[in-house]
């Protein structure tokens, strides 16, 4: 608990998008501590590889790291989900070209008739992809931490499908869902979205264009 409290207050004074500044005594005074305790909280997050710090003749720097800033979020999705809070997160990225496997894919009736039943509309054959700023790559680890509408796998008379999970969106009002492949690794900065219609010439879309993406 008390690295959290830690890195709160680290990242409240601005560590999370840069190194700061960070006097021990002055961490005390937030924290309700001494300066001896400050510092050795300090040099435990940094053990654990929740800080990054570095000494210089100006004083002492501190940024939280990718696990530093995911601990964050562990501990924000705990309680937004113990306060039932309700809210719509923004994801923002730019168009670019796939590599043209959404149209084979929801070409397939075991994909089709999945969607229609589980979403409520018809899969347009292709996906919109979309590459997430820095930001929205770090809000779309809340999806992590929910469940999903679950695609299941099946075997046609060719090959085997692997199974995925979607979870509904909105673009400019548009009913859509990011469709995710059910596996262990994915590229987190891609988002592949399905929809009715064809979103590039409904929303006359090009490469590069910066597209909204609502979550509820």
């Amino acid at each position: 608990m008390m690295d959290i409290e830690t890195l709160k207050h680290i990242a409240a004074l601005g560590a999370m998008q840069k190194a700061v500044k960070i006097v021990s005594s002055q961490l005390a005074e937030l924290m309700l501590t001494s300066p001896q305790t400050a510092a050795r909280r300090l040099q435990l997050l940094e053990k654990g590889n929740l800080i990054e710090r570095q000494t210089t003749t100006n004083g002492q720097w501190v940024k939280l790291t990718s696990g530093g800033i995911k601990r964050l979020e562990e501990e924000y999705r705990f309680y937004k989900q113990l306060f039932n809070v309700k809210s719509t997160i923004e994801l923002v990225g730019t168009v670019l070209t796939g590599v043209g496997e959404g149209q084979y894919y929801l070409s397939s009736e075991g994909y089709k008739k999945q969607i229609e039943q589980k979403l409520g509309f018809t899969p347009y054959p292709g996906t919109l992809n979309i590459k997430l700023d820095s930001e929205s790559v770090r809000l779309r680890r809340n999806l992590d931490a929910k469940a999903g509408i679950k695609i299941s796998g099946f075997t046609s008379e060719k090959r085997t499908f692997g199974g995925g999970v979607c979870f509904p969106v909105t673009i400019k009002n548009i009913k859509c869902a990011i469709i995710q492949p059910e596996r262990t690794h994915y590229s987190p900065e891609i988002l592949e979205i399905i929809a009715l219609v064809n979103l590039r010439k409904h929303l006359n879309l090009h490469d590069s264009s910066i597209v909204k993406i609502n979550i509820d």
